[in-house]
């Protein structure tokens, strides 16, 4: 009788955690969003939403990851770093995973909180802050910044352009890191930068750059910023009469610039995620990538996904692959998971690393003009995938 007891005991023991397991494994799993839906950002947010709902629909309907389903919780940042914070506060306890606002200053605000909570982040802003130098629980959907502005300048090498003006907004995170990355390569590629002239999110006056650069011996003005501004220089560029190249960026390359922008973009030469021209592509794994997006994208929404719907979409497909090689939503063992994970998305091949959060390299940004309204990738880039 002595023996029944310690028997029974861990035999309802052996039952109960047959019970859980079996329970944790019917269980969703929990990914939040912080994303900016208002403010400033939410021509950015609001493309990120839309493509990380529509993936995690698509998963959920193929069965979801392990047999499990995705939820996820949507939060609004405002576009503003204190509220990304409140944001992640109100997610991290619930959540599995987090996705990160496309805001870079909202980005930044939280990842001290990441690095506390040690709660997987998948990041889709650029920023190189976020992974330079590493943290052991942030990676970065998008190119970084400092990627951008390389590719940039392999294109401007190619095209025997060695001035080149630079205008950015000090206060974008993204904007100044695409900045400091062309500052720190630009002779490497016999680039000489200059003038170089600063303006903030809220400018609504231009003028004085584009009198500074007609002045000026540059072959090229390269525009670091996002939102409201980019179009308004935009247009006010191609008003001003000068006739060298405006280069713009991936914070771009959606039609919510295109569309405000109008006529006035038509000719300027914008880099981007691959997937954004991957009608272009040849055949491939990559192409198959994007095809899928692009082809579930558009009849949802009635449009091709623009850059932010390429970091959403992808920023999912990430996810889903490290909690399914990880067996499970272990923090700890998506977190590796992460780090040894190699997957083409729409934006590419990742090939993230102990070293290498960030995981993209420059051979997929695609260098495009636009022309009628639409991004055509530019000979440089149409050699590159061929």
């Amino acid at each position: 009788m002595r023996r029944t007891g310690p028997l029974l005991l861990a035999l309802a023991l052996a039952l109960t955690a047959c019970g859980n397991e079996a329970a944790d494994g019917d269980d969703p799993i929990r990914v939040g969003q912080i994303v900016s839906l208002t403010g400033n950002y939410s021509p950015l947010g609001t493309e990120n939403q839309k493509s990380v709902a529509l993936a995690v629909e698509k998963i959920n309907a193929a069965g979801g990851v392990g047999g499990r389903r995705i939820e996820l919780s949507v939060r609004d940042d405002k576009s503003l770093p204190d509220q990304a914070v409140l944001a992640f506060n109100e997610l991290k306890d619930g959540s599995d995973a987090i996705i990160g606002s496309p805001f870079s200053n909202s980005a930044l605000a939280t990842i001290p909180l990441v690095d506390r909570e040690e709660i997987p982040y998948v990041s889709l802003t650029p920023a190189d802050e976020q992974v330079n130098p590493i943290h052991p629980y942030v990676f970065v959907v998008p190119a970084l910044s400092g990627t951008y502005a390389e590719a940039a300048l392999q294109y401007l090498q190619s095209a025997k352009l060695t001035r080149i003006a630079v205008a950015y907004d000090t206060k974008s995170s993204y904007a100044v890191a695409g900045f400091k990355g062309m500052q720190a390569k630009a002779a490497q590629y016999g680039v000489t930068l200059g003038p170089i002239e600063e303006f903030q999110t809220t400018a609504t006056e231009f003028g004085a750059i584009f009198t500074h650069v007609r002045s000026s011996d540059a072959q090229a003005l390269m525009l670091w910023g996002t939102g409201a501004p980019a179009v308004a220089i935009t247009k006010g560029y191609a008003a001003s009469g000068l006739t060298i190249p405006l280069m713009l960026t991936g914070s771009q390359a959606s039609k919510l610039f295109l569309d405000p922008a109008g006529p006035a973009a038509d000719g300027a030469i914008i880099a981007s995620s691959v997937g954004v021209v991957g009608e272009h592509l040849p055949a491939g794994e990559l192409k198959t990538a994007v095809d899928e997006l692009t082809s579930a994208f558009t009849t949802k929404y009635g449009y091709p996904p623009p850059q932010f719907a390429q970091d959403g979409y992808s920023g999912v497909k990430l996810l889903a692959a490290a909690i399914e090689k990880a067996g499970g939503t272990d923090r700890a063992k998506v977190r590796d998971a992460l780090e040894g994970l190699t997957l083409t998305t729409p934006n590419g091949t990742y090939t993230y690393s102990a070293t290498d959060h960030s995981g993209l390299t420059t051979d997929f940004i695609a260098v495009n003009t636009i022309e009628g309204g639409k991004f055509v990738p530019t000979d440089f880039t149409r050699g590159r995938f061929k």
